[in-house]
């Protein structure tokens, strides 16, 4: 009963149990019909009991539950009681009772994680106790990069209920980059048809010998996304898209070469066919040419996904963009002449702001990684701050909202442990306790500047992950050390009772294995988890901490 993830704010506990039965009910109050549903789904599918709706809150007196909401709670806030007369989950919102939903399926056991009953008679008893509990942050996030190694729809479905079953709300979706272009956008078909097909794949850190000789690629359908964002609505998550400018667009290019840089590229490419879709990983040094042409055609584009996505933001990426092509580029440098800009940095200041406002007239938001700080913020933007800690206070700091996401402490294609098993190491080594003392404030921001913190993203980059069992043993179990970092008021780092989260997690691993999850194991990889003589690019010594 202690053994929840993420750790609840209070817990008390209470002598007896509610026994769930044949003849228990659930009801669900207004507004919480769709709580209601997703919660009878999985417990009729794990337990074989047939949860009868409830049409008022006293049928389910004594052996059923209960969910309504509070409005004296927050938005996310629950409380969870069990006790003589059933389980009753109240919340603040439709949310909130989703989030106690999930606690109450951690209190009725691993096998409560189940498709199926397992075919022999078995308790499924509900302990008495009274849980209040609210989430510290409200951005609660995992980024997932389809582009370098594509994910057909079911695993991002089961991603959704991974991210749920541990209380985090924001799915950021990187559709796009040099490697492959992954959503339906019906006024381009080559971004699909062209776009997202690659010939082959580096297999391995850039540097390795090894290629899978074979093309790789999928995308999205509109369909597909309409239902992705619908599955991941009903469980209370937001899906953030992604679509990478003005850098990591070489797939882009590929299907429509006149967004490019032409005159670059044409004369560096000496008659050559065009590009290509990239096969290997790193920093393509083809991006978007900064004109009319590519503004009118990413207007397009987005003005399809903001039919398909209704969050607040749109990411647009703004990373990692290589300006060595705008530099020798007569029409970029023209461009800046025109606008009278100081460099290329300003020049990929103006192509953001031009979308912030362009996306701001629509009744949304622009985030993008911190490199859109260089030349100067666009009004209203909000910074996924990556490279560290500081781009997110020097953007907290000028009043803009911050994702705290750095590199060095939560991304999760990091390994896991220094010794030789890690399958293709990459980066400082970041342990599940390494994850647990991540800090998404920084202590120099003032009491208002941490207020635009808006919370934390674990971001799982796929370039060395070739399918979705690597996914897995790379996310898990760091990423439930995170969504406890991300929910819970944990103290200080060096205060957190890390030997207790590990108590804990001895109980949700066996919880991992009801939902299939190849995660990593606390004694290292096993044999068909380790990818011997496959080159990474591990890095030693302690990671810088900023």
């Amino acid at each position: 009963m202690t053994e929840l993830i993420p750790a609840p704010r209070s817990v008390v506990a209470g002598s007896g149990e509610v026994r769930l039965t044949a003849h228990s009910q659930l009801y669900a109050g207004t507004a919480t019909e769709g709580v209601g549903h997703w919660l009878r789904t999985v417990l009729c599918q794990a337990t074989g009991l047939p949860l009868r709706e409830g049409w008022e809150l006293d049928d389910t007196e004594g052996d059923g539950i209960g969910l309504q909401l509070d409005p004296g709670l927050g938005p996310e806030e629950y409380r969870l009681v069990s006790d003589p007369t059933g389980v009753l989950i109240e919340g603040g919102s439709a949310a909130g009772v989703f989030w106690g939903a999930q606690t109450l399926r951690q209190l009725l056991g691993p096998d409560a994680y189940r498709r199926a009953p397992l075919g022999r008679d078995r308790t499924w008893a509900v302990p008495h106790v009274t849980i209040e509990d609210a989430p510290r942050f409200g951005w609660r996030g995992l980024m997932l990069d389809v582009a370098r190694h594509f994910m057909p729809k079911d695993g991002v479905l089961r991603y959704l209920d991974l991210m749920a079953a541990h209380k985090l709300n924001v799915f950021h979706f990187h559709l796009t980059d040099d490697q492959g272009w992954r959503v339906e956008i019906q006024r381009y078909p080559k971004l699909t048809e062209t776009g997202s097909w690659r010939s082959r794949t580096k297999f391995g850190h850039r540097a390795s010998p090894l290629w899978e000789e074979k093309p790789h690629g999928g995308y999205y359908t509109q369909d597909d996304i309409r239902e992705i964002v619908a599955y991941a609505a009903e469980r209370h998550i937001t899906v953030v898209p992604e679509i990478d400018v003005p850098g990591h667009s070489q797939a882009a290019i590929a299907a429509y070469p006149e967004l490019g840089n032409t005159d670059v590229i044409a004369a560096s490419m000496e008659g050559a066919p065009s590009l290509s879709v990239w096969d290997t990983w790193g920093i393509s040094p083809n991006v978007l040419a900064p004109t009319d042409n590519t503004l009118r055609f990413y207007e397009g584009v987005f003005e399809e996904l903001l039919d398909l996505f209704p969050s607040e933001f749109i990411h647009v990426g703004g990373d990692e963009c290589l300006k060595d092509q705008w530099r020798q580029s007569p029409t970029a440098q023209a461009r800046i002449k025109e606008l009278g800009l100081a460099d290329e940095d300003e020049l990929q200041s103006w192509f953001i702001g031009h979308f912030d406002k362009w996306l701001t007239a629509r009744g949304r938001r622009l985030i993008g990684w911190d490199e859109i700080l260089e030349g100067g913020l666009a009004d209203g933007a909000a910074v996924s701050s990556w490279r560290g800690y500081q781009g997110g206070i020097a953007a907290a700091r000028a009043g803009h909202d911050v994702v705290m996401c750095p590199e060095q402490q939560v991304y999760l294609d990091h390994r896991q442990a220094p010794g030789a098993d890690e399958p293709v190491p990459i980066g400082y080594v970041r342990t599940l306790e390494d994850v647990y003392r991540f800090e998404p404030v920084p202590p120099e921001l003032t009491s208002a500047e941490a207020a635009h913190v808006l919370g934390a993203q674990s971001n799982v980059w796929t370039e060395v992950m070739e399918d979705p069992a690597r996914v897995d043993y790379q996310t898990f179990p760091r990423l439930t050390a995170f969504a406890e970092v991300a929910w819970s008021a944990l103290p200080a780092p060096a205060e957190r009772d890390f030997g207790d989260f590990e108590r804990r997690m001895a109980a949700h691993y066996r919880r991992l294995d009801a939902l299939g999850v190849a995660y990593r194991p606390p004694a290292g990889p096993l044999p068909w988890q380790r990818r011997p003589g496959v080159l990474g690019r591990p890095i030693e010594g302690p990671p810088p901490n900023r």
